[in-house]
């Protein structure tokens, strides 16, 4: 899930290596929602990566035809695994063969970390504001996840905006919670019974309610589609947000 308009595209590796292509075996799967899988790969001699990174995962078949596509990373950093949440596109060429296709033991490529912009480092101090429209969740929770790991005292929030409670990714994780972590969800076509909001697009209030007030200046990361993340960055910059603290992951159309 790359970004089309980061401002540091152009830093890649957090240790400063060039890039290549690794072997990467599935050796766990499991369901997020109805329409989207975590894939646990073993990627052998793995560097690491920086929550908020993504990797290029490249497939070729039999008859040497290959194709690749970009996906946000979803685990802390950890040892050889790497986890990665793959939403299903219809019509996709990649993403239902991943999902249907791979099985435990199966080969890919794997190249990365890419990315050096949207990014969170554990040395950063200020409260941190995570906004997220569907599968823009994925490079933020290795963000919530690297934050429990280190038992890091940072204050979260995170704003979720997803269509219907079945598209929650990470449900039982974000229901258990952590310490100076707070969610709130915006749900644009169906809410859950007794739900005290109406289906809608998240709004800028819906940014002052879950949200940090700017007067504390927080760093938001923002990650979704393209007219999602324009409309949440326009609504925090209304809100006093200072631009220069926001940081915005897009996507779009890819093939799937």
């Amino acid at each position: 899930m790359p970004g089309t308009a980061t401002p540091r595209r152009s830093e890649r590796h957090p240790l400063g290596a060039r890039l290549r292509w690794q072997a990467a075996a599935l050796v766990e799967r499991r369901a997020e929602s109805a329409t989207a899988w975590t894939l646990v790969f073993d990627v052998p001699g793995w560097a690491g990566h920086l929550p908020g990174q993504h990797v290029d995962v490249r497939l070729t078949a039999e008859d040497g035809y290959s194709t690749q596509r970009s996906y946000s990373v979803a685990s802390a950093p950890g040892g050889d695994r790497l986890e990665l949440t793959v939403q299903r596109v219809r019509d996709g060429e990649v993403s239902p063969y991943l999902i249907d296709g791979l099985a435990v033991g199966d080969a890919v490529e794997i190249r990365g970390p890419v990315g050096g912009w949207f990014v969170w480092r554990p040395e950063q101090t200020e409260p941190l504001l995570l906004v997220a429209g569907g599968s823009g969740l994925v490079p933020l929770m290795s963000m919530v996840r690297v934050r429990a790991m280190l038992g890091s005292r940072v204050p979260f929030r995170l704003v979720y905006s997803l269509r219907d409670p079945a598209d929650r990714l990470y449900g039982p994780e974000l229901d258990r919670g952590a310490p100076g972590l707070d969610t709130g969800y915006v749900y644009t076509r169906a809410v859950p019974p007794g739900w005290d909001r109406p289906a809608g697009r998240l709004a800028a209030s819906d940014l002052a309610r879950w949200g940090w007030p700017a007067d504390i200046g927080p760093t938001c990361y923002v990650c979704g589609p393209t007219g999602f993340v324009e409309s949440v960055a326009t609504s925090l910059v209304s809100l006093g947000h200072d631009p220069d603290r926001i940081r915005t992951e897009r996507f779009g159309p890819s093939g799937g």
